[in-house]
């Protein structure tokens, strides 16, 4: 295939574009060995992985760029890392950072006993607040007093994963603010209240299920152990009940108001870096994070951070490891966006019947895509594949953008990998010693729970 073939289209930037269509499935390989990595060698070689993960990552976005800059020469190869890096992988470790630093800075003081009535408020809080300050500000900000409180507990996995399914995902389904799907849909002129509207049945639904099998499943557990309680320091060391570095609830806000400036505000000034339009919002934005985070170091007692258990390996495990699978995501996302003309034409074309959309389908497969690749731009493909007409979704086919703006939040839960914060709550639990589940035994606690759950949805409401 000669290099050429490959600028599809300029893309109103002047630019080389990479045209999904021209791809076969083959260059998906070194994305799915990135995720088999993640999955089978903390298990097969738990000393090489905990030393050389990120080697592992680089190894796989390298088995993705070399062979492609070969093929379709050097300069679609540097524009798609650039656009890659720049638009997509910085901002997100940018606002990971931001997070996890902010909410690490937050304290909770004295004595939390995880008991199943309050390791079910713990998750009922993060639900309602993942929706205005966002899954991955929600779960940053709860998951250090969620083990803590749990330290004294044997069984203790089940509520780190019931977790991420609440707190890291189907919490932020009713504003733009909970999730990046949905505020894409935002962008796109899906009305703010849109989703707090429509989505509000389908999530309090699913919560309120999973709500009842985690009470269920921690008393029994609870029970099990003898209903342990803490003891010395694990009691609170008779500390008051209070909280440390409030001022960081202060910055938390500034993170969302950071974000959700980028979306609204439209200066129309850009940046080309080789090719790449960089708009000043963004550059903004990314900058106005930095500096919260740095003003959350400077501002909150390093004492503190200390006794919340805060360091730094998290962040770099999850920068690490996320930058090998967005290069190696690369061809995968150009296929989906290619459409009927790509290599997964057959899925696209599943979600109409002779004009009429599917709906089902819409909410299963964007649910599935979304749980490996990145949700936001799977949204959006089928967001597109639906018209792309915001009016036109919301009024004539409210059900139809029901069903991929549930899809796109719900199952991101099915894997470590479906939503940002998944992985770093996994690494967080990790880091405090809870040995969480392989990349497939996760997917088998979400297969037997998440999954009968989404039924019952398709059964409901589409």
């Amino acid at each position: 295939m000669l290099p050429a073939l490959a600028f599809a289209s300029e893309g109103g930037h002047g630019g080389p574009h990479l045209d999904g269509a021209l791809l076969s499935g083959m260059w998906v390989i070194p994305f799915a060995c990135m995720l088999l990595s993640i999955a089978i060698f903390p298990l097969a070689a738990p000393h090489f992985w905990h030393h050389h993960f990120g080697k592992v990552a680089a190894f796989w976005g390298l088995a993705f760029l070399v062979p492609f800059t070969f093929q379709f020469g050097f300069e679609l190869a540097l524009y798609e890392t650039i656009h890659t890096l720049f638009l997509e992988y910085i901002p997100f470790i940018i606002l990971l950072f931001a997070l996890f630093t902010v909410a690490g800075g937050v304290r909770l003081t004295g004595s939390l006993v995880g008991t199943p009535a309050l390791n079910t408020g713990i998750l009922l809080i993060g639900t309602l607040l993942a929706s205005w300050m966002g899954t991955t500000g929600a779960a940053m900000l709860l998951i250090r007093p969620l083990l803590r409180a749990n330290a004294h507990r044997k069984y203790k996995v089940h509520s780190v994963v019931f977790f991420i399914f609440l707190v890291a995902n189907v919490g932020g389904s009713l504003t733009p603010l909970g999730d990046p799907p949905l505020f894409l849909g935002f962008l796109k002129g899906v009305s703010f209240f849109w989703t707090t509207v429509h989505m509000l049945a389908p999530m309090a639904l699913v919560a309120s299920i999973l709500l009842a099998v985690f009470f269920a499943m921690d008393t029994y557990l609870f029970g099990k152990e003898g209903k342990p309680m803490p003891k010395g320091d694990a009691a609170g060391s008779g500390e008051k009940f209070g909280m440390e570095g409030k001022v960081n609830l202060i910055l938390l806000g500034g993170v969302v108001a950071a974000v959700l400036m980028s979306g609204m505000w439209r200066p129309h000034v850009s940046f080309d870096l080789y090719h790449v339009p960089v708009e000043l919002q963004n550059i903004a934005r990314d900058v106005l994070l930095l500096v919260i985070a740095g003003l959350s170091l400077k501002l909150t007692d390093p004492e503190s951070r200390r006794k919340n258990d805060f360091n730094w390996f998290p962040i770099i495990e999850v920068a690490k490891l996320f930058s090998g699978i967005f290069i190696s995501m690369i061809p995968a996302i150009a296929i989906l966006k290619a459409g009927e003309h790509g290599a997964l034409s057959a899925v696209i074309n599943m979600v109409s019947h002779e004009g009429t959309p599917v709906n089902p389908m819409y909410f299963w497969l964007t649910g599935a895509l979304s749980s490996f690749l990145d949700n936001a731009p799977t949204y959006l493909v089928f967001f597109n594949t639906a018209g792309g007409d915001a009016v036109h979704l919301m009024n004539d086919m409210s059900q139809t953008l029901l069903a991929i703006s549930a899809g796109a939040v719900f199952m991101g839960a099915n894997t470590y990998i479906g939503n940002a914060p998944n992985f770093m709550v996994r690494s967080i639990a990790e880091d405090q010693g809870v040995k969480m589940p392989s990349f497939f035994g996760y997917m088998a606690w979400s297969g037997s729970i998440l999954v009968p759950c989404f039924i019952i949805v398709t059964l409901v409401f589409f």
